[in-house]
C-alpha cells in the first residue's frame, strides 16, 4: 500500500493565519517551494481555465514555458481546458490552441484517462477549482484520473483550491450506491465541507477507487486559508469555475437550487441569475414566494420574478423555456453564514408541488440522481413536510462526517 504524502505548514504558523486574507494555492506553492514534484518530469496536467496563479497565468502555460519541466498532455473535464464549452456538450479531443499540447477530453465518450493518454505521462496534476457540491463533475474527474493514475503506477498530484461556500458545511442526503452516476461518483454528501485536496485524500484512502487500487498521492495545500472562509475572503480573483456559476452568490445556493434541473421548473439557466432565479410559465411566483416565506427559513428571503430565458453563447444552449415569458422566485440569501442551502431546497421543491401539483413534473430520474437518493423525490410525491425530508439524511451526515474529519488538512 502506498502512502498519501501531504505537504503541510508548521503548526504555528497555522495558527498565526488570519481569517480574511491572502490565500496561496497549490498551484502558486508547486513553483514558490514544491517544483522538485515535477523537475525533469514529463507531466500531464487535468484542468481547465480557473487553473490561475496569483500572476493570473494559466498554470498549463506557465508549465509550458518552464524548461525545467515538460507539458505532454492536458486533460478537459465538463466545459474543457479553457472552460469555453457550454453546459452538458460533449468534448472531442484535439491540440490546446496555446500551447500546441494535445487536449484529451474527460467529458463524453471518455471520462478516464486510457492507456493510450497517459503513455507518455510521468506525472499527473489536478488543478481545477471546485465548488464544494457532489454533483459538480469536477471531483467525479479528480476522482477518475486518480483511478488511471494509480492503475498505471504514475504519481498523483493535487494542488489544493479553496471551497468556495467554506469547508465547514455538510448537508444532505449521501449517496446511495444503486444511484452511482457522473454527478454522484462518491458515497458522500450534497454539500461535504472539504477541498479538492482532502477529497482526493478520502477517496484515496477509504479504497474507493475501482477495486480498491490507491494512487501515489501527493496534496500540496494552500497556505493562508482557514476552513470558515468564504471565497471572497480569501483575496483570490473570482474565476467562475463553469459558465452558469457566475458569481460566488450563485456558488451559495446552488447545493439546493441544483435540484431544479431534475423538474421541468427552469433553474434560471439562461438568464443573468442562474440558480437564484426559479420559474416556469405554469408559476404564480408570488403566491410561491408568499407560501415559502411563510416558513421563515433561515438568511433568505423569497421575492418573486419574471424570467426569459435564452441562449447565451458558451454558457447556455437551448435552456428550458427558451423565449417564454416566466414567473417563479428569487432565492435571495441575505445571510450567508446562517443560510442551509440544501434545506431551502427541499423547501422550494416541496411547495411548489403542493402549490403546482397539476403542472410539476420530474425529468426522469435525474432527480434522483442529483439527490444521491430516491427518498426525496418519492417523499414529495407523498406530500410528506418538508422538515420531515431534512430530517432523512441527519443520522448518514454523521455517519460521513467521522470519516471526513480524518482528512481535514486544515
Amino acid at each position: 500500500m502506498k502512502r498519501v504524502k501531504t505537504i503541510l505548514l508548521p503548526l504555528c504558523l497555522i495558527l498565526l493565519q488570519p481569517a480574511t486574507g491572502q490565500v496561496k494555492t497549490g498551484a502558486d506553492l508547486l513553483f514558490e517551494k514544491y517544483f522538485n514534484l515535477v523537475k525533469g518530469k514529463r507531466v500531464g496536467l487535468v484542468t481547465n481555465h480557473s487553473a490561475l496563479l496569483s500572476s493570473s497565468k494559466h498554470l498549463a502555460d506557465a508549465l509550458f514555458v518552464d524548461k525545467r519541466t515538460k507539458l505532454v498532455a492536458l486533460f478537459g473535464p465538463e466545459h474543457g481546458v479553457r472552460g469555453d464549452a457550454p453546459d452538458g456538450k460533449s468534448i472531442q479531443h484535439g491540440v490546446d490552441a496555446k500551447t500546441g499540447v494535445p487536449v484529451y477530453s474527460l467529458y463524453g465518450a471518455t471520462n478516464k484517462p486510457t492507456d493510450e493518454m497517459l503513455k507518455d505521462v510521468d506525472v499527473l496534476i489536478f488543478d481545477i477549482q471546485d465548488v464544494g457540491v457532489r454533483f459538480y463533475t469536477y471531483i467525479s474527474t479528480l476522482s477518475y484520473a486518480m483511478e488511471a493514475a494509480a492503475e498505471h503506477k504514475i504519481p498523483y498530484v493535487v494542488l489544493d483550491r479553496p471551497n468556495p461556500i467554506r469547508g465547514v458545511w455538510v448537508e444532505g442526503f449521501v449517496r446511495e450506491d444503486p444511484l452511482r452516476s457522473f454527478v454522484g461518483l462518491q458515497s458522500i454528501p450534497v454539500a461535504h465541507g472539504m477541498t479538492v485536496g482532502e477529497l482526493a485524500k478520502m477517496f484515496n484512502e477509504e479504497g474507493w477507487l475501482k477495486h480498491g487500487v490507491k494512487a501515489s498521492l501527493t496534496v500540496v495545500k494552500m497556505e493562508g486559508w482557514r476552513r470558515t472562509m468564504w471565497y471572497d475572503q480569501t483575496g483570490l480573483r473570482w474565476v467562475k469555475p463553469s459558465p452558469n456559476m457566475a458569481t460566488l452568490k450563485t456558488a451559495v445556493v446552488y447545493p439546493g437550487t441544483c435540484f431544479i434541473e431534475g423538474s421541468n421548473l427552469s433553474e434560471g439557466r439562461g438568464t443573468d441569475h442562474p440558480f437564484e432565479y426559479i420559474g416556469a410559465p405554469y408559476v404564480d411566483g408570488r403566491r410561491w414566494a408568499e407560501a415559502l416565506n411563510a416558513y421563515r427559513l433561515k438568511g433568505v428571503r423569497f421575492e418573486p420574478v419574471e424570467l426569459t430565458p435564452q441562449t447565451m453563447e458558451n454558457v447556455t444552449i437551448h435552456p428550458k423555456y427558451e423565449g417564454q415569458k416566466c414567473s417563479g422566485i428569487f432565492v435571495n440569501v441575505t445571510d450567508r453564514d446562517i443560510y442551509e442551502p440544501v434545506k431551502t431546497g427541499v423547501y422550494i421543491l416541496s411547495t411548489a408541488k403542493r402549490l403546482f401539483a397539476d403542472s410539476l413534473m420530474w425529468r426522469g430520474r435525474y432527480i434522483d440522481l442529483l439527490a444521491g437518493t430516491t427518498k426525496l423525490r418519492t417523499a414529495i410525491d407523498a406530500g410528506v413536510p418538508p422538515a420531515k425530508i431534512v430530517g432523512m439524511w441527519k443520522e448518514e451526515v454523521v455517519k460521513f462526517d467521522q470519516i471526513r474529519k480524518k482528512y481535514l488538512l486544515y
